[in-house]
């Protein structure tokens, strides 16, 4: 019996490789001769990089880059690849050096932030040797189009006067760039994971949707939407690209768009890319047995969720795939009219304090059980 561990992180408790070894354990209880392949998957959200590191073999680093207010924080990347099969591969989360959770939320203003850091991660990992980066967008503080993270990597913008602007560019300065020039800018390539279709700019951009959150007054949401528009004008002016209102260009504060013009960036769900870095699809092809995860289940999940996207891919080579989950919430039951042969909750009855910080034991005693029964 050959079993395939996909799961994704079970947030606040497990990281995705936590996750699949807890798997394994369970497995190997129940059918102590079964081949265990161990694929531990993110999103493109927080944990993408461990994740594709443990399911890669690939390396971390540490990185002191600017954070989002401008201080510097330490941020984690990783790289994998380099053989005849795969180039070089950096994987970068725009969280780690730009991230929401890296600014007390009475300070944060995406007015003054700026994805400067996570260019400076992309352009260390330029100079490491990667050929090709895939970058995380989800949980970013910043509502600046790119811009910050594009002047890291060489892209110059101009204020009115033809000066250079001397500081990376923010949310609340895009109004002072008159020109672009992208002359200097290294070649490479880059995927982009974006899970959401919002345009850069309107009622549905990445001001209006995403700007409170990131602590955004309703005045201020009105000037960032309004400096959204003008970069994407200049973007069209400059480079010949219009962004305005592409499919997923609102994401990130504008990140997608940002990549997409400053460095011809593909944008793909987040959940695809991974599975597709971790040769996924080869893997599962083979298999008895598909397991997932993460710490809740429901009706959400359709929606471009790890969970889904290891179901779709696993059903595509007749492999059943089973779910183990935290908790199961209002709607979980779709999941099973989209391909999911079963799920399970690994700690009902308890209480979310008490499973959470036993999740490891619980996940390995589910998955015994469940395995046993097959």
């Amino acid at each position: 019996m050959k079993v395939i561990c996909a799961p994704d992180s079970f947030k606040e408790s497990l990281s995705a490789a936590e996750a699949a070894q807890a798997m394994r354990r369970g497995i190997l209880a129940a059918r102590p001769d079964a081949e265990v392949d161990l694929c531990p998957i993110a999103d493109g959200g927080e944990g993408t990089v461990s994740a594709m590191m443990a399911a890669t073999g690939g390396y971390i680093h540490t990185s002191k880059v600017m954070g989002p207010l401008v201080a510097q924080v330490e941020a984690q990347w990783g790289m994998f690849g380099g053989d005849d099969d795969t180039p070089f591969t950096a994987v970068i989360e725009m969280a780690a050096a730009s991230g929401l959770a890296l600014i007390p939320p009475d300070e944060r203003n995406p007015m003054l932030t700026t994805s400067f850091g996570t260019g400076q991660l992309m352009a260390e990992a330029i100079r490491a040797g990667a050929e090709r980066i895939i970058l995380g967008i989800g949980g970013s503080a910043t509502n600046d189009c790119g811009c910050g993270a594009a002047a890291a990597l060489g892209v110059v913008f101009l204020t009115g006067d033809e000066q250079v602007l001397l500081m990376p560019p923010t949310g609340g300065s895009l109004s002072q760039i008159a020109g672009i020039l992208v002359d200097e800018v290294t070649n490479f390539e880059l995927t982009v994971a974006c899970d959401v279709e919002n345009p850069l700019t309107g009622p549905n951009g990445a001001a209006h949707v995403y700007g409170p959150q990131k602590g955004a007054s309703p005045q201020q949401v009105e000037i960032l939407d309004r400096n959204l528009s003008h970069i994407a004008s200049l973007i069209k002016r400059d480079l010949g690209v219009d962004v305005e209102h592409m499919p997923g260009g609102g994401a990130a504060g504008g990140m997608g768009a940002g990549m997409s013009a400053f460095f011809n960036a593909e944008l793909l769900p987040g959940a695809k890319m991974v599975l597709d870095a971790v040769c996924f699809d080869q893997r599962v092809s083979d298999c008895d047995l598909c397991l997932t995860g993460e710490g809740r289940i429901d009706g959400q999940t359709l929606s471009g969720k790890a969970i889904m996207a290891v179901t779709e891919a696993a059903s595509s080579h007749d492999v059943n795939t089973i779910a183990l989950a935290g908790s199961i919430g209002p709607e979980a039951e779709k999941m099973i009219d989209a391909g999911l042969s079963a799920y399970h909750e690994i700690c009902a009855g308890l209480p979310a304090e008490e499973s959470m910080r036993r999740a490891a034991k619980l996940l390995e005693k589910k998955t015994a059980e469940v395995v046993s029964l097959l």
